[in-house]
């Protein structure tokens, strides 16, 4: 009786052995488990957000207004621009070589403040025209390339009286391209800037006047 006792506790301590171990296993391969998808389910989400974030960064930038200004002057805007350009180089040659060849002092002066103040009005409107986004010449139209090489040709007398007939002639028709352009011009910038510079053309008209009342 008390051998079979014995074994029935026996077989009782072994069977309540044996289920713990399994209940280890099971709990320790349960954690396991759900560590891993915890750690997978972080590594996807952080991965995810940071391609995200990128792509995103990316796109604002790349539509940033980067490039070149487009132009938004009207054609009437940019014909006066072409030709106040044209005026103030071929003003800015024909003063410099006045200065040089004049033989009256009268001659010499007024060359030297059409370099002074041509130059100063072509680096104003070289400024303007870059934040309008249009090109402006770098040379005289045909017309003043031709003045320019009869000017080349003479000397003495007849080299003042034909630069002060050019300087009057030219002067009257900045004027006018100037005043027009401070009343009609479109762009609010460029019709202040002829408003600014048309004192300044009807000063050298005045001054062309009296240089050339002085020829004889």
């Amino acid at each position: 009786m008390t051998s079979r006792f014995l074994i029935f506790v026996a077989a009782a301590m072994l069977i309540a052995a044996i289920g713990c171990k399994k209940s280890e296993s099971y709990e320790n391969t349960s954690t396991s488990t759900t560590a891993t998808a915890t750690t997978d389910t972080t590594e996807t989400t952080s991965s995810y957000g940071t391609t995200g974030g990128t792509e995103t960064t990316g796109t604002v930038t790349g539509t940033g207004s980067t490039g070149g200004t487009a132009s938004t002057l009207s054609d009437g805007d940019k014909d006066f621009a072409t030709k106040a350009a044209q005026g103030n180089i071929a003003e800015i040659s024909a003063g410099a070589t006045a200065a040089q060849k004049g033989t009256s002092p009268d001659v010499k002066a007024f060359g030297n403040r059409m370099v002074t103040d041509h130059g100063k009005a072509l680096d104003e409107l070289k400024q303007l025209a870059k934040t309008k986004g249009i090109a402006i010449p770098t040379e005289g139209n045909a017309e003043q390339k031709a003045e320019a090489d009869k000017l080349a040709k003479l000397s003495g007398k007849a080299f003042d009286k034909e630069y002060a007939d050019a300087m009057v002639k030219d002067h009257e028709a900045d004027a006018a391209e100037f005043e027009k352009a401070s009343k009609n011009a479109q762009d609010s910038d460029l019709k202040a800037w002829a408003a600014k510079t048309l004192p300044v053309i009807q000063d050298h008209l005045k001054m062309a006047k009296e240089m050339k009342g002085k020829m004889k």
